[in-house]
């Protein structure tokens, strides 16, 4: 049975878990609270991205302190939080996330450190140094707050996007990149606000896509939900966004 949601507002349960899965997709920065040595918590600052599934993508250095931690415990705690709407910080919007988290293998490594990239190109520099590594944090627990006082307890079918999308638009990306053109890239940029630049399509997912310009990336959130490649293609033909949650 799914949790009763904890919102004293009005917002439906299906329009919350779809504002906590776009301000997930567009958090470039994000807390992460782990299992310290001596058994304390510990929370640092890390740069998240996700996989086209909703799982947390995060790339770590063997010589940080919350890595080492995840090695000994992967149960972990991940915190996004969006832009307040006035002076109270309790406006804006935020997304906790409790699961583990897991050394992505070998062989999905590339595909999805690319994936991470596409979120961080300045890191290109050094993503590729050994001590670095991908990590897949898969969320167990979800908990919205869409601001003041409108708290959802969230479930996981409803936060992450509907598998048979993932599926379909993971299978057309690569052709989909390949289509994109200059002009096509500087539509979607200039429909998501984006600063002026050279803009290169690097990632698209049934939410929307992520464009880089130099060291400079921008996420464009679809107008609604892609569930096949043919609407992913028509949606970054006809770029119209949803507002930044």
């Amino acid at each position: 049975m799914a949790e009763p949601s904890l919102s004293s507002t009005n917002t439906p349960r299906n329009e919350a878990a779809l504002q906590a899965r776009l301000l997930l997709r567009a958090a470039r920065s994000a807390a992460l609270g782990t299992v310290g040595a001596d058994g304390l918590p510990s929370v640092t600052l890390v740069t998240p991205a996700t996989a086209p599934d909703l799982s947390v993508l995060m790339l770590l250095s063997s010589l940080s302190e919350h890595r080492r931690n995840l090695e000994r415990d992967g149960l972990c705690g991940l915190m996004v939080t969006g832009v307040a709407t006035d002076a109270n910080p309790q406006t804006a919007p935020r997304l906790s996330l409790g699961g583990r988290a897991s050394l992505v293998p070998l062989e999905e490594d590339a595909r999805l450190r690319q994936r991470w990239l596409a979120a961080h190109p300045y890191a290109e520099g050094y993503a590729g140094f050994l001590d670095f590594a991908l990590w897949r944090f898969v969320p167990e627990r979800a908990h919205f707050v869409g601001g003041f006082a409108q708290a959802h307890r969230l479930s996981l079918d409803a936060l992450r996007p509907p598998p048979d999308a993932v599926m379909a638009v993971a299978e057309a990306e690569a052709q989909l990149l390949t289509d994109c053109d200059a002009a096509q890239a500087e539509a979607l940029a200039l429909a998501a606000g984006g600063v002026a630049g050279v803009w290169r399509l690097l990632a698209v997912d049934p939410d929307g896509c992520d464009l880089a310009s130099d060291a400079v990336s921008i996420r464009v959130a679809f107008a609604t939900t892609v569930m096949t490649a043919e609407q992913a293609r028509a949606a970054l033909h006809k770029p119209s966004v949803r507002p930044a949650p």
